[in-house]
């Protein structure tokens, strides 16, 4: 779509925290208005669906939307979104595998700002499979370069949860 339609849909978001919770519906409804503006089978139009409804406390409708979208080939950035937006519905769903299937391939996937968001979502569905020891690997590894010391440290102490022998 075009950025007039992107900047709306941004502005929209902007003011999700103004709905109070009994307005849900409210907010899902602007969605679906700036949804129905996109062409038939645009893979935003799932996407954007799928969030309002992650979002206002329903992953279990979300979780068909993301798959929609991730189908007719969203990719890129709003890609990697869905997969890891994805990935935490299925994990709330009681699909915590199904959720790490679709998150270790983004672990080597290019570098971006989502980096930190797929290893804490990840994180979480091995938690739920009750692969503490992985989750907090992963967690610990995403941490460390943010730390102002001890960066070394806690890279190894990452490693060394998952590979006794480090």
């Amino acid at each position: 779509m075009n950025q007039d339609w992107e900047d709306r849909v941004t502005a929209a978001w902007a003011t999700f925290d103004d709905y109070a919770e009994e307005a849900a519906a409210d907010f899902r409804a602007l969605i679906d208005t700036l949804v129905a503006e996109l062409p038939p089978g645009s893979p935003l139009g799932p996407f954007e669906g799928a969030c309002a409804w992650d979002s206002t406390g329903h992953s279990d409708k979300a979780v068909p939307l993301y798959r929609e979208a991730l189908a007719r080939g969203l990719d890129g950035y709003k890609g990697r979104r869905a997969r890891i937006q994805l990935s935490s519905s299925l994990r709330n769903t009681g699909q915590a595998e199904e959720g790490v299937k679709l998150l270790t391939p983004e672990l080597d996937a290019p570098s971006d700002e989502l980096d930190d968001a797929v290893r804490a979502t990840l994180a979480l569905c091995l938690s739920s499979l009750g692969r503490d020891r992985e989750g907090l690997s992963l967690v610990l590894g995403a941490l460390a370069p943010h730390l102002p010391r001890y960066q070394r440290s806690m890279a190894n102490y990452a490693r060394a949860l998952v590979d006794p022998q480090e």
